[in-house]
Formats: C-alpha cells, sequence, structure tokens
C-alpha cells in the first residue's frame, strides 16, 4: 500500500501543475504566445542554470555502476530500433528522428524520478546513473544533433563539435560538471540566484506543456497514431523489459538493485523533450502526446512493477 501511495504521490505533483497550465489557457490568461515564451524561458535560461547548480553538487563518480550498464543498454536498443522504423517504415527526417528517439527512450529522472526514487525504491540516489546519463551524454548528444540537423547550410566539422559549447543547456551541464569532479563551491552570491532561476525551469516546462494539451490538438488526434503508438510501446514496454532482462540475466542483479533499475526504465517521457521539439520546431505534437500517453500508463505500470519486484 505503502508504494502504490509513493507512486501516486510522485505523478499527482506533476499533474496538479500541468492542470495548471492547462487552466490558465481555458480562462484566457496564458495563449500560445505565453507557451512559446516559457518554452524559450525553460530552454534558454532555467534549465542551464538548474543543470549547473544540480551537477555542481552532485557526485558524479555515483554514474558508474552496475545499474548504468543496464540502463544504457535499454536506451541503446529502443534507440537503435527507433531509429530503424523511423528510415525505412515512417521516413522520417534526421531532426524530427532525434525527438522521437528522445520521445522512445528519454526518462523523466528528475522532477518525476526523484520522488518516485525516493517514496518507491526508499532512495533518491538509485536515480543517479539515468539522471546524469541523460544530462551528461544524451542531452548534449540529441541537441548537437539537432542543431547540425535544421542548419540552413552544411556545417564544417569545426563547426559540428563547437555545437555543444554554444547550447546553453550543455554549457550549464559541461560548467556544472567541471565543478563537481573539481570540488569547487559557488560562491553563494553567484550560487544563490542560479538556484533560484534554476527553479523556474520544472514548473516553467510543465504550465507550457498544460497550455499545449489546452490550446493544441487533443492529445492522440494527430497525423500519426501509429507513430504515436510506436513510441508509446518502445518506452513503457520495450525499454523497462531490455532493462530487467540486462540487470537480471546479464548482471546478475537482485533485489532493490532490479527493482530500481526497471522502475527507472518505466518512467514516461521527460516533459523536457517537448520543450526541445518546440525549441527546434519538430514533431512538437509526436512529443506532446507522446508524454502524455507515457505518463498515464506509467503509473500503473510502476506500480505493478513495484508490487512484482519489491
Amino acid at each position: 500500500m505503502e508504494t502504490v501511495t509513493g507512486v501516486v504521490e510522485g505523478f499527482a505533483t506533476i499533474i496538479a501543475v500541468i492542470s495548471l497550465g492547462w487552466i490558465l489557457a481555458r480562462v484566457g490568461l496564458f495563449d500560445v504566445g505565453a507557451q512559446h515564451m516559457l518554452s524559450k524561458l525553460a530552454f534558454f535560461v532555467a534549465s542551464p542554470a538548474l543543470m549547473l547548480t544540480v551537477l555542481s553538487e552532485a557526485d558524479v563518480s555515483t554514474v558508474f555502476s552496475a545499474n548504468l550498464v543496464a540502463t544504457v543498454a535499454s536506451v541503446v536498443v529502443v534507440v537503435l530500433v527507433y531509429a530503424l522504423l523511423a528510415r525505412f517504415v515512417f521516413r522520417q527526417g534526421l531532426a524530427d528522428t532525434v525527438v522521437g528517439a528522445l520521445s522512445s527512450s528519454y526518462v523523466n529522472a528528475g522532477n518525476l524520478g526523484l520522488p518516485i526514487a525516493a517514496y518507491v525504491l526508499g532512495d533518491a540516489a538509485l536515480v543517479a546513473p539515468a539522471l546524469l546519463l541523460q544530462m551528461l551524454l544524451m542531452q548534449p548528444l540529441a541537441l548537437t544533433i539537432l542543431d547540425t540537423a535544421v542548419a540552413e547550410q552544411r556545417l564544417r566539422w569545426t563547426q559540428v563539435a563547437s555545437r555543444p559549447f554554444r547550447n546553453p543547456l550543455t554549457l550549464g551541464s559541461i560548467i556544472g560538471v567541471l565543478l563537481s569532479v573539481t570540488s569547487t563551491p559557488l560562491p553563494r552570491v553567484v550560487h544563490d540566484p542560479l538556484e533560484l532561476v534554476g527553479g523556474m525551469a520544472v514548473p516553467g516546462m510543465l504550465i507550457a506543456y498544460g497550455i499545449s494539451l489546452r490550446l493544441g490538438p487533443r492529445p492522440g488526434t494527430g497525423d500519426r497514431p501509429r507513430l504515436l503508438w510506436t513510441i508509446v510501446t518502445l518506452k513503457m514496454v520495450v525499454q523497462p523489459l531490455v532493462a530487467y532482462g540486462v540487470a537480471r540475466y546479464a548482471l546478475g542483479l537482485e533485489g532493490s538493485e532490479l527493482l530500481a533499475v526497471t522502475v527507472i526504465a518505466a518512467l514516461p517521457t521527460a516533459q523536457n523533450i517537448f520543450v526541445i521539439a518546440s525549441r527546434y520546431g519538430r514533431a512538437t505534437i509526436l512529443s506532446r502526446d507522446a508524454i502524455f500517453a507515457s505518463t498515464l500508463l506509467s503509473v500503473p505500470a510502476v506500480a505493478l512493477i513495484a508490487a512484482l519486484l519489491a
């Protein structure tokens, strides 16, 4: 009973803030322009500040664990399967494929994974491998590919290599990691304003998402429902199954470690994928609907996994 309560509490917080965005759009206080403004604020300002402060205080060494191997395996399998389907079945371009791959594999390890790890798994640190993997590798790589894909002209290799250092999200993450590995604390006069601004990231993303649910097409009514449900199946079925299989049969994990790997893989698509899609103008509705569907399905999925493996 405590496990189910923890799952519900973790999801309830997110749903409440998304509902606030929906209500603000419903009563006419926020429009599509406000949604774009919030998305830009989250992408260019708040999220980089959040990444810098969180990573500067994180123990980056915790990412190197057996849990990481299973997490990486589940991500690689899902991304490869989606890339093949996008290329040969759905005929997507590079930028749309990147957003679709992120929607299929990038879990909500931050604002949902942390409370779920605390309530369900009993240790918030268990989400660290997935969280740091995504912030340090997946996100910078995806943003670099997107920057290259949407460029108006072909970029030289030097321009491609320098892209991560010109993207605010990646730059904030890199600075945060450097501060962590060198054990360099930020002065309070710098840290506190950054922490305050970073606090806008998650609610800004969620409110923008709620506005999109009210003002955009109804979830599930996009022009490619088969593509949407392919993404949701990869996210909610394939990813946790691969994570479980690798963790149990290849790595021999049991008990709380096996539960942690499987539960984290079954978390829904992260809301910041919608912000990234909005920033680049690619697969915006698709990413929004993938987040919506996977979030709804993740509640019973996480509760079932916890009940079976706890």
